[in-house]
């Protein structure tokens, strides 16, 4: 699969960088509209009557008496916070920071009829004076700051976090709740492709969701339906096959002394092939039987079929586990039977290695090996690389069958490698 560099590869992390992507050109949209057919009006008409009235003000301060004037002044001040006084030389200009001011001086200029600047000055607080020649005279007019009472910088940046926390947030709700559906459901399917029934799936959610939820529980009771008639089947047949088999052994031992002993043999030798086909049959039925788990020593357990079935092992640390036991050693018995049939006159080992998390045992011939593309095929039933059929170079081809079905149906990773040096190691993996 390929994926673009850097791009999220889970449905998740698509999902919300995709929607974060979105919600974020869609504030921006919205702050920009916002600006420009909110905002910015408001700024240019508040900035507009801001001018008309400090004009207006200068013009009343020259035509009164001047004895008048410092009421005036003071009513001003205390009314509209606006300050005013006649000087003779401009102010330095300290530098403009505000959009607001540019809008005022443009208003300004306006209503004056010359350009007008407004300057900036560091006092005690920050003064913004707007210098106006009325009547041969040039009247100072002034606010600070707080009278326009608007902080941009901070709102700006108030705005910015609340994108930048709001909108990755709730893109990642969305994203879960449209992911962990999926997620549940693939964690589900991998139960059934192992064997295992998963629980059904909660069927509710958005209706596409609940409808796939249902969908899939339907099909995982069909598929469980369809294993347990398997298993029937199957143990049926092989119970029913016993009870033929048993009257031929008997009429076989009731045979007259003078038949050719020849032929007995072939016919026993055919049957005993029979009784463990059949005996086959009923532990391959019998491999999804559901058995209680306990602590066991993986050490000992390993020892013991060394022991048994003379293999080398080097002894090893107590490795505690909590196993299913009977099919542990169902699998480790087929697995070691098969590398005795195929090893050849060479010696069989077996090996534990156990870490946290996880235990690996592997089972080791020097037989002639198995190609790549074999190693899967062999698990599947009656597969048999030797293609004779013939008891007497291979086996039923149930034996791996039985392995990889008890050992996905335990959640265990069982698989053929081939060895450096010629032959194969057969690998448990036990997780847990």
């Amino acid at each position: 699969m390929k994926l673009w560099p850097g791009r999220p590869a889970t449905l998740f992390g698509r999902t919300a960088a995709t929607l974060t992507a979105v919600l974020l050109v869609f504030q921006l949209v919205v702050l920009v509209v916002a600006v420009a057919t909110v905002f910015l009006p408001m700024a240019r008409r508040s900035a507009d009557d801001l001018a008309a009235l400090m004009v207006l003000s200068a013009q009343t301060w020259v035509e009164l008496p001047p004895e008048t004037r410092k009421d005036f002044e003071d009513e001003l001040a205390k009314s509209h916070d606006l300050w005013l006084f006649k000087v003779d030389t401009p102010l330095p200009d300290e530098g403009r920071f505000l959009p607001y001011l540019h809008l005022l001086e443009n208003a300004l200029t306006e209503r004056v009829g010359m350009p007008i600047h407004v300057k900036v000055t560091h006092w005690e607080n920050q003064w913004m004076w707007a210098e106006i020649p009325i009547g041969g005279q040039m009247i100072r007019i002034g606010f600070t700051l707080d009278r326009l009472d608007v902080h941009p910088m901070l709102a700006l940046v108030l705005v910015i976090v609340a994108g930048v926390i709001l909108v990755p947030l709730t893109a990642l709700v969305l994203a879960r709740r449209i992911a962990r559906p999926l997620a549940r459901l693939a964690d589900a399917a991998a139960r059934v492709g192992e064997g295992v029934t998963p629980e059904l799936l909660p069927e509710s959610g958005p209706t596409e969701l609940a409808v796939l939820a249902a969908t899939f529980n339907r099909m995982a009771r069909q598929v469980k339906e369809l294993m347990d008639n398997r298993t029937t089947l199957l143990a049926g047949i092989s119970h029913d096959l016993r009870t033929p088999l048993a009257r031929l052994r008997l009429g076989l031992e009731m045979m007259p002394e003078n038949a050719k002993p020849a032929l007995i043999a072939r016919m026993e030798r055919d049957m005993e092939e029979m009784n463990r086909l059949i005996g086959g049959f009923l532990e391959l039925a019998q491999g999804l039987g559901q058995e209680e788990k306990r602590q066991v020593d993986l050490a000992a357990l390993l020892g013991d079929l060394a022991q048994d079935m003379a293999l080398e092992w080097r002894a090893h640390l107590p490795c505690i586990r909590e196993v299913a036991p009977v099919a542990l050693r169902r699998i480790l018995s087929n697995l070691i039977e098969n590398a005795l049939r195929y090893g050849g006159d060479k010696p069989v080992s077996i090996a534990c290695d156990c870490a946290e998390g996880s235990a690996r045992i592997g089972v080791f011939d020097r037989g002639p090996g198995i190609s790549p593309d074999q190693a899967e095929k062999v698990f599947r039933p009656f597969y048999r690389l030797e293609s004779s059929r013939s008891s007497a170079t291979g086996g039923s081809g149930l034996g791996l069958a039985i392995a990889r079905q008890l050992a996905d149906a335990n959640g265990w990773k069982i698989e053929l490698l081939a060895r450096e040096g010629g032959g194969t190691e057969a690998r448990l993996t036990i997780l847990g």
